[in-house]
């Protein structure tokens, strides 16, 4: 950082660490020996797309690498775009293969970055449950290479249940890089996976 960054208060940005989403797989164990939740097998990515053959050559090939095992049983990717714009990929698989959804989520952000695209990427969510129906994302923003918990009230609208995403956050910080700024913790409304 130069003289003039730290005169005025600008900060560098962090770089982002995809592997950070390697540690998923521990902090799901830490949260369903803590409280319950378990994972769902849901996974998502979320980007901004941009016109142009080169992004839709980048797109086409990520969807061809997660549908690679569909001839064996394997669910094909789902695409969706939300009310914003956005696009979102889906990978579905078992509760139990929970390290097989982060190495796609991964794939996914990796060949997106590895194209040009990082900029473009917003964050990954992988979904949990708990027993009495509470859903609880962890949501990997790329931009920060951090992680928060965000948990929408069971029963629909667009509330949130604070509490269990503190709880949350207070059993993963020995896990994963949780995002220390609240304010950071953007609600994810309609987020494919979260409420499946």
């Amino acid at each position: 950082m130069g003289f003039l960054d730290a005169l005025f208060g600008r900060s560098k940005p962090v770089k982002p660490d995809l592997d950070q989403l390697f540690a998923v797989p521990s902090a799901a164990l830490t949260l369903e020996a803590a409280s319950g939740f378990r994972p769902t097998g849901l996974g998502s990515v979320c980007f901004a797309a941009v016109e142009g053959g080169a992004f839709a050559d980048v797109q086409t090939q990520v969807r061809e690498l997660l549908d690679a095992d569909t001839a064996r049983g394997g669910v094909p990717v789902e695409v969706s775009q939300d009310s914003y714009g956005y696009t979102w990929l889906l990978a579905r698989h078992t509760p139990e293969e929970i390290a097989d959804l982060v190495n796609d989520l991964h794939a996914v952000n990796s060949e997106l970055e590895a194209n040009g695209f990082g900029p473009q990427l917003l964050c990954s969510i992988v979904a949990f449950r708990n027993p009495a129906g509470q859903s609880l994302g962890l949501v990997y923003l790329y931009k920060r290479g951090t992680f928060y918990p965000f948990a929408p009230m069971p029963g629909g609208g667009e509330k949130r249940n604070s509490p269990v995403e503190l709880q949350a956050k207070g059993l993963l910080t020995n896990d994963l890089r949780v995002e220390q700024d609240l304010s950071r913790w953007f609600p994810v409304w309609g987020a494919p996976g979260l409420t499946d």
